[in-house]
């Protein structure tokens, strides 16, 4: 009779250790329980061995208990996202042009860069990724009636989607694809089955016309789901005809509600463009450009047939030495800047304070309507706008006084003049212009390295945001401790809030955008980087002004001193008596 080894029971710690490390299996289930628990739970059956082989098990009850003392403790095992890579794990909501999740969270923008290139955006690469994913395991990687959920993708990206796919999550395709095939086929039958039997009906009914009750809508296998199933009756006599009756009448009624939904969509759609009536089928048609708009549209419009292959860097590197030049440029102009005499200024009898802030407005207006000229585009397009792809340092400063939209040029020039007006009467024209024009830089600087980076090489940007959010944020640190009202409230007594509180409320209005998944248009890391350059720049600013203001103040405290000197010895020389000469 041979002998089998016999194994110590495994410690505690050794079991804490597997809990942990996440290590699964029966033993480690069943042995965990009885060493945690007060009760046994079901224990696999244990062979028993003789000169013969394996015998009967040994049978162990479930209900037995244990004189075990110790207290019951649960061990959670951490649970993981686990992608779908079996046909028959598939679930029966599954549609082609949704796709399966390929991993717990999509691909960002950098990702998305080393596997197809900058030339796709994360969610339209992601989408392809999740369509590609569920055809391996749904068996119709190579359906053509699919075809058109990616028609739009190139033959390139596809491949190289693949290459991903099957690197990182492996999927047995032909078994899949056979299991397919068998549903398919399994499907058909059944529904041709169902035809002769509805077809029997019919003859013995007589040749009058079949009830809606009794009609068969007829089907094909669907292409781009999952082949259904058929349901198991719950009664044990099992399928009866009044359920197969009921089934085709349900089948029929979701049919009716598709091809309604579809109708509705459509009725939309046409809606949508314009459609006037049930006979108008065209769409309408954009109006033409005349001869000379298309003339200057062409000049202004770049040759390149795709985006440049460059490393970051490369479109980095000089936007950030033109930076570096921008800020020491500012900070000589603030240092070394003198403010004219009155006979020398251009309008004299307007305050420095609102004739530095509309000649702003008027530049930045200047430039709004020049964008209606059609022979200023290239010119605008090569320096007053911040492309990503192609960027050319000098947009850094031309795309600050640029704007498009009448809507985006009046809330910036209006928050101008309100917070540019007192901020200059505080820090003088010199220090104003020079973090008027660095924030501005700063903000696209550090939005040409989201869109670089993070965010896609198809965007661009434009507008005097940065600036004035640099304004805006510098004026409320100047009084980060004073407290504001706003149109009279809160009322007296009552305290108003801080300058703080005010950068508190901008960082949060530009925070909840982040966080959101809803697409907007706004420049976010241009505002906060105009921001954090604001800030900056006012306090290098105060530090500044203090230490002008303390060197002044010393200055006249040794004058008062001199001219007390001077008043002393005047008077003790007129009150002397006069000295007599030999």
């Amino acid at each position: 009779m041979p002998i089998l080894p016999s194994f110590a029971p495994p410690s505690s710690f050794r079991l804490g250790l597997r809990a942990i490390t996440g290590h699964t299996g029966k033993l480690l289930t069943s042995i965990s329980a009885r060493s945690f628990s007060t009760r046994h739970l079901p224990v696999a059956p244990c062979f028993q061995y003789s000169s013969r082989g394996a015998l009967e098990p040994l049978r162990v009850r479930a209900t037995s208990y244990s004189h075990n003392l110790l207290p019951r403790i649960s061990v959670r095992m951490a649970s993981r996202f686990r992608a779908t890579t079996r046909y028959i794990e598939l679930l029966d909501s599954y549609e082609d042009s949704d796709g399966l999740q390929f991993r717990k969270e999509d691909l960002n923008q950098r990702e998305v860069n080393k596997i197809f290139g900058p030339h796709l955006r994360a969610p339209i690469a992601n989408q392809l990724l999740r369509i590609l994913h569920g055809r391996r395991v749904a068996g119709t990687l190579n359906d053509p009636y699919l075809q058109e959920n990616t028609a739009s993708f190139s033959d390139a990206d596809i491949k190289k989607a693949l290459q991903y796919l099957r690197a990182n999550i492996p999927v047995d395709e032909v078994i899949n694809a056979g299991l397919r095939a068998e549903d398919e086929l399994r499907y058909l039958e059944e529904q041709q089955q169902g035809d002769g039997k509805a077809e029997e009906q019919s003859e013995e009914t007589g040749p009058r016309n079949p009830s809606s009750d009794t009609m068969v809508q007829k089907r094909i296998v669907p292409a781009g789901s999952r082949v259904p199933k058929r349901p198991k009756p719950e009664s044990p006599y099992g399928e009866s005809l009044f359920d197969q009756i009921r089934d085709r009448n349900i089948a029929k009624r979701k049919e009716e509600e598709r091809q309604l939904e579809e109708e509705r969509k459509k009725r939309e759609e046409e809606d949508a463009k314009g459609n006037i009536g049930t006979l108008q089928t065209q769409t309408r048609k954009p109006r033409e450009l005349s001869p000379f708009v298309k003339k200057w549209t062409e000049r202004a419009s770049s040759d390149l047939t795709e985006i440049p292959t460059m490393m970051a860097w490369e479109r980095l590197l000089p936007s950030l030495a033109m930076t570096i030049l921008v800020l020491a440029g500012c900070a000589a102009f603030a240092v070394f800047y003198t403010p004219p005499r009155r006979s020398d200024r251009l309008w004299p009898d307007i305050p420095p304070a609102a004739a530095t802030c509309l000649g702003l407005i008027g530049f930045n207006l200047t430039v709004w309507i020049t964008w209606r000229l059609p022979p200023m585009w290239p010119l605008l397009n090569r320096y007053f706008i911040l492309i990503a792809a192609t960027p050319r340092p000098l947009q850094l400063i031309g795309a600050v006084f640029s704007h498009h939209k009448f809507s985006h040029v009046v809330p910036n020039m209006v928050a101008l003049w309100f917070f540019g007006t007192r901020l200059h009467n505080e820090i003088g024209r010199g220090n104003f212009l020079a973090l008027y024009v660095a924030s501005g830089a700063v903000g696209f600087m550090t939005s040409l390295a989201h869109m670089v980076l993070l965010k896609g090489l198809h965007f661009t940007t434009l507008g005097a945001s940065g600036a004035v959010y640099g304004v805006v944020a510098a004026f409320f640190w100047l009084h980060k401790y004073d407290e504001f009202k706003v149109l009279g409230y809160p009322p007296d007594p009552m305290a108003g809030p801080q300058g703080l509180a005010f950068i508190g409320l901008i960082l949060g209005l530009h925070i909840l955008p982040l966080l959101s998944k809803r697409a907007h248009g706004i420049d976010i890391a241009s505002h906060l980087g105009g921001l954090v350059a604001g800030v900056v720049g006012a306090d290098l600013v105060k530090k500044r002004l203090d230490e002008k203001a303390r060197i002044r103040a010393e200055r006249l405290k040794s004058m008062k001193a001199l001219e007390k000197v001077v008043q002393v010895k005047n008077g003790s020389e007129k009150g002397s008596p006069p000295v007599a000469g030999r």
